[in-house]
């Protein structure tokens, strides 16, 4: 779940992406302030967008936006008066953290990419494919999870890489926005100190 708000460049609409829609085919309901965005083919909700958000609370910040559980309260509760069964659950887990490469085997269908197993909590590891000439085991990172939106938009989501299921990214400096980022390929490396899980943090992470 990805709320984005940007009223400066799209209005006062707030964006609630639920899934990945992919290439799938898409349609729309809409009951005053509130459109369902859904899957043309199975009538599968992918995204909310409420207009007019202001008359309900503010928002301040702009892009990704992670909201109150009072504010996802109220959100749902205008969906209910428009007719909507559905819910908006809000996800608060943090969406960049410390990650650690714990096991790394090379990708059997490409020469340069790799199937890494990256912790990213206590007991908590994800499969991520990632074709960085940097990575290796033992390496923290910063790591994109599913659900999380990139300084220039482009989300995270669950997806595969020539077969091999990937279930989030790890950042280069440069993909974070990051003030001095090298140009060149190659994911952000944090000290041996930094403990897995801890949410993102630029002047903690990044002292370039």
């Amino acid at each position: 779940m990805i709320f984005t708000y940007n009223k400066e460049h799209v209005g006062d609409v707030l964006m609630v992406i639920v899934k990945n829609s992919g290439d799938a085919k898409l349609d729309v309901e809409r009951k005053d302030n509130v459109a369902r965005v859904f899957l043309k083919e199975t009538g599968e909700t992918v995204a909310w967008n409420i207009f007019e958000v202001s008359s309900m609370f503010e928002i301040a910040e702009r892009g990704q936006v992670f909201l109150t559980d009072e504010q996802v309260a109220r959100l749902n509760q205008e969906l209910q008066v428009q007719g909507f069964a559905e819910e908006i659950i809000n996800d608060k887990e943090p969406k960049f953290v410390v990650g650690e490469i714990v096991e790394m085997v090379a990708h059997p269908d490409s020469d340069h990419l790799n199937i890494c197993q990256v912790a990213v909590g206590n007991d908590k590891t994800v499969q991520i494919v990632a074709g960085a000439p940097n990575a290796r085991v033992g390496l923290k990172t910063i790591v994109a999870l599913p659900g999380a939106m990139m300084p220039k938009g482009n989300l995270i989501f669950p997806g595969e890489l020539r077969g091999e299921k990937s279930f989030g990214m790890m950042c280069s400096p440069r993909e974070l926005a990051l003030p001095n980022a090298p140009q060149k390929r190659g994911v952000i490396e944090l000290s041996d100190d930094q403990v897995v899980g801890t949410p993102f943090d630029p002047a903690t992470h990044w002292t370039a």
